[in-house]
């Protein structure tokens, strides 16, 4: 396991790490997930073995710290997965990213453009205020001092055992304040800045999801927009060949 700091505390991100060549992959979990639980299963895989991989756990989840001061806004999670790459002397990344985490991608990819060559994004959230039913929205809907006080609770007993599991090890104020920074969104917003980036961008959405929203535009602006079959949000988990053929660039 390693580990940079991403606050003037000295609070660390820390992430675990494959060795290989080529371009870096780096794998960033959503909301409340941890990236090797969501994504360590594809890159063993034998069309993405060989290469350099790092599965990043953003502040407040998983392995990495959980500062009580920060402000875990989707720009304050891209700076610490900016610390990462710095720190691991990585360039042109390729950055595969789930859910909340498709969006901090977005973001890293806007602010630090020379860390990043290539999105794969699974089911990013790119636009702010998300419907009611989203995980994001039912957390945000709560006080800060009334999730802690017992909705986190309520939200783990609503929650499937799959994100349970992983949302168990994030810490309650780091993932309101996740949910709530997600739910702002950013200016512009994520839509916008993945609209005009110039890397190479791929979109997966699970058939059971419905349609993408904007989906023509995306397209315009060349993302490759992937429904992919029997599938929902987490696709790694619902067509794991899809996903990593995604990922290959097949």
């Amino acid at each position: 396991m390693k580990e940079a700091q991403f606050d003037a505390q000295g609070s660390r991100v820390r992430w675990t790490e494959v060795d290989g060549a080529g371009p870096a992959r780096i794998y960033v979990h959503g909301l409340g997930a941890a990236s090797t639980v969501y994504h360590a299963h594809i890159a063993a895989r034998p069309e993405l073995a060989g290469r350099r991989t790092l599965f990043v756990d953003l502040p407040g989840h998983g392995l990495s710290d959980r500062p009580a001061d920060f402000g875990y806004s989707l720009e304050d999670h891209a700076d610490a997965v900016a610390a990462v790459l710095d720190e691991a002397q990585v360039t042109g990344a390729e950055i595969i990213a789930h859910s909340m985490g498709g969006s901090v991608a977005i973001v890293l990819a806007h602010r630090r453009p020379e860390l990043v060559t290539r999105l794969v994004l699974t089911e990013a959230n790119l636009d702010p205020r998300p419907p009611a039913t989203a995980g994001s929205s039912g957390i945000a809907s709560y006080t800060e001092d009334d999730f802690i006080a017992g909705g986190y609770a309520r939200v783990l007993e609503k929650a499937g055992p799959t994100w349970a599991a992983t949302m168990r090890l994030a810490d309650p104020v780091a993932l309101h304040r996740s949910a709530t920074g997600l739910v702002a969104g950013t200016h512009p917003t994520m839509r916008r800045m993945l609209l005009g980036l110039p890397v190479d961008r791929v979109y997966l959405q699970g058939d059971a999801s419905g349609e993408l929203a904007g989906r023509d535009e995306l397209t315009a602006a060349g993302v490759r927009v992937v429904t992919v079959p029997g599938a929902g949000h987490n696709v790694m988990f619902d067509n794991a060949d899809a996903f990593a053929a995604a990922i290959a660039g097949g």
